[in-house]
């Protein structure tokens, strides 16, 4: 299967090499442009699925030709600007020309990491819906891993949920997934081909909130040197993600309810309002009726927001997922690393599984990948685990439930009932009677596990 391909098309050494670290990193081959190559060079037999320029100077007549010659002769590859700080009135002419997302330097290596695959995803959507399979492998990142019951609920909501234009609360603990739901939310709906613009509620303080949200006009406040739209403006079309609502201000709260209201959006110093077409998306890890009965949360905002939910389940309540979670993860981390990891032993699995996971998919994820930068050999036994993770599970066994004891058990002995019915003292008819009580289903996609004794 082909990875996905990009080209850099940076003029500024550093630049690019700091681009292309981050992009090898994530597994994505890499096409690198010079100053006179043509516009995208066909690398591997096949043109590049996303271009990554810094070739549009403000002081130039021809600032965009690049990008108008990409878009001329290859309309459907998306393009990221990376731009210079303060350059707002680039950035939109930018978008006008025909960019589809841009970045301000500095940014942060997962800022740049989101964009891409955002674009990325906003391509295999397209595809998708025109009847295209050539980028199918792009999807790896954007699909929701497990087969337990609480995943399969979910993923029929996400279908029914995706095919209609209503709000929708996400709710979940830290590290579940809760962004992806948006975005796969997004890329299942009809308004998968305009934008979708993720805001970090937690990260925007009050003073910065109105014109980050409505925008402005030129000279509207000290340093507003030129018109910029907001994020409100910018979702026309799309969707608008509200990311941790939870931790708004009250202040803020008011602001995005009448936003959320009336779909009016009035830049600062702008004399017209302008009426958006956008799909509100919120989510947040914190319990908002409980913020409510605190006078932290508004009531109203609340109810605007609550017209179809979803919530995520930690991953100790799916803990029967862990093992196709591994395999992805392994698979993913093989190919980005260039190792040959095969799996894990049964007690080091046995460990996996007993561990209560505070920090979810996220930290599960995390754990895999820090064990594969410093694992040589192609199996991952128990003493390669952080201390933490180790001693923290094994402390767990005796409070360890009767449930991620028979999962521990079934998944040490590949799904072998017999076995299994021995290692845990009861009869096959007690192990069934337990399989169909806790809702157990084996899958045929299973981690490699390896026996020690």
């Amino acid at each position: 299967m082909r990875h996905s391909s990009i080209l850099i098309a940076i003029d500024n050494g550093q630049l690019r090499r700091t681009v292309k670290t981050i992009l090898l990193t994530q597994g994505w081959e890499v096409v690198e442009a010079s100053e006179h190559t043509q516009p995208v060079p066909v690398a591997g037999g096949h043109t590049p699925d996303l271009v990554i320029a810094d070739r549009c100077h403000k002081e130039s007549r021809e600032a965009f030709a690049f990008t108008r010659d990409v878009r001329r002769l290859y309309p459907a590859i998306p393009i990221i600007l990376v731009a210079e700080r303060s350059s707002e009135e680039q950035a939109i002419a930018a978008l006008k020309a025909g960019v589809n997302d841009y970045i301000k330097q500095p940014f942060a290596d997962d800022e740049m990491v989101a964009a891409v695959r955002r674009c990325l995803w906003d391509r295999v959507t397209q595809e998708s819906s025109e009847g295209s399979t050539e980028a199918s492998g792009l999807m790896d990142g954007h699909r929701m891993v497990g087969e337990s019951q609480a995943m399969c609920d979910i993923k029929a909501q996400l279908g029914r949920v995706a095919g209609t234009d209503s709000t929708v609360l996400i709710t979940g603990e830290t590290g579940t997934g809760k962004e992806l739901i948006a975005e796969m939310i997004h890329g299942q709906s009809a308004r998968r081909q305009d934008p979708f613009v993720c805001i970090n509620c937690a990260a925007i303080p009050d003073a910065l909130l109105e014109s980050e949200l409505f925008g402005y006009e030129r000279g509207a406040f000290t340093g507003a040197l030129s018109t910029r739209d907001g994020l409100l403006k910018q979702a026309n079309g799309g969707t608008i993600f509200f990311d941790e609502i939870g931790d708004m201000s009250l202040y803020a709260q008011a602001k995005v309810l009448r936003a959320i209201e009336t779909k009016i959006v009035c830049p600062l110093g702008g004399k017209r309002s302008t009426t958006v077409d956008i799909r509100i998306i919120a989510a947040t890890n914190q319990d908002l009726k409980r913020l409510m009965e605190e006078g932290k949360f508004r009531q109203d905002l609340y109810f605007r927001l609550n017209v179809t939910r979803l919530h995520l389940p930690p991953l100790r309540q799916r803990k029967e997922d862990i093992p196709l979670l591994l395999t992805h993860y392994l698979q993913e981390l093989n190919r980005r690393f260039g190792s040959e990891v095969q799996g894990f032993t049964e007690q080091a699995l046995t460990c996996l599984i007993r561990y209560e996971w505070p920090g979810n998919v996220r930290e599960l994820k995390n754990l895999v990948e820090a064990v594969m930068v410093n694992h040589p050999s192609r199996w991952i036994d128990v003493e390669d685990f952080p201390e933490l993770l180790d001693h923290g599970s094994q402390e767990e066994v005796p409070q360890q439930t009767e449930r991620d004891r028979l999962l521990a058990v079934l998944f040490a002995t590949n799904w072998n009932k017999s076995k299994a019915a021995q290692q845990l003292h009861w009869s096959r008819m007690t192990l069934y009677r337990k399989i169909e009580k806790y809702h157990l289903v084996s899958s045929p996609h299973t981690v490699a596990s390896k026996r020690t004794d």
